[in-house]
């Protein structure tokens, strides 16, 4: 990624994967790589509440829909009332309208069906 001044060295674009399942979390994980997106694993919303309460920073956070603990409805929530101002993209299989409106309602950036894809 090149910085405003033209040179190829500078911050990272960090990403924050939120998923309760391994296999998406690796499939996200690798996509993100490929794109030398610096990325992190979150179990469930509380986990990424949690690391941002710690002081984390990330520039992209996927968030799943369905999850145990706290799903990614109240996390992405939680997060924008905490002020976060990261891009908050939902990634679900649902596919039902009222269900996507509903997530993008509690505060998402945009929404993608899962798994991401390259051209996603």
């Amino acid at each position: 990624m090149a910085t405003s001044n033209g040179s190829s060295t500078g911050t990272k674009i960090t990403a924050l994967v939120v998923d309760d399942d391994r296999v998406i979390n690796a499939i996200h994980c690798k996509r993100l790589n490929k794109l030398g997106i610096e990325n992190h694993v979150a179990a469930n919303g509380k986990e990424a509440v949690d690391l941002h309460c710690s002081g984390k920073k990330f520039d992209l956070i996927l968030m799943d829909r369905d999850m145990p603990i706290m799903n990614g409805i109240e996390a992405t929530r939680e997060l924008r009332a905490m002020g976060v101002r990261s891009i908050i993209v939902g990634v679900s299989t649902r596919s039902i309208k009222q269900e996507i409106q509903e997530f993008m309602d509690s505060g998402l950036d945009d929404y993608q069906e899962k798994p991401l894809t390259s051209s996603k």
